[in-house]
């Protein structure tokens, strides 16, 4: 029900855009956040959108260098990820949650997960 996309290899300072398509909810009545597990580690949420009224939030590890956008017509949202550093490197899943836990993006509150899309920056 939630596909990303737009993942690829790109060097330290470079851009890259992704994408998450859902279907079989009613998009509105959720955030959707990004995560991002790195190799190792525990998958974090690292920003989300209000997609009744496009509010953003952002963790402070990537505030100022990504941006999270939603087109409410194709109930896709993207995440422009610019600056992108080595420590970027993650698979990227998003996910849907009740808007109530788009603030602190637990894990176990996501009700839909997409398959990740996998982001890797070159130093």
């Amino acid at each position: 029900q939630l596909q990303a996309s737009g993942g690829g290899l790109v060097q330290a300072g470079g851009s890259l855009r992704l994408s998450c398509t859902t279907s079989g909810f009613t998009f509105e009545d959720y955030a959707i956040g990004w995560f991002r597990q790195a190799p190792g580690k525990v998958r974090e949420g690292v920003t989300s959108i209000d997609t009744s009224d496009g509010t953003p939030y952002y963790r402070g590890s990537v505030k100022g260098r990504f941006t999270i956008s939603s087109e409410n017509a194709k109930n896709t949202v993207y995440l422009q990820m610019n600056s992108l550093k080595p420590e970027d490197t993650a698979v990227y899943y998003c996910g849907a949650l009740r808007r109530r836990w788009r603030l602190t993006l637990p894990n176990n509150r996501v009700d839909y997960w997409g398959e990740g899309t996998q982001v890797t920056v070159s130093s």
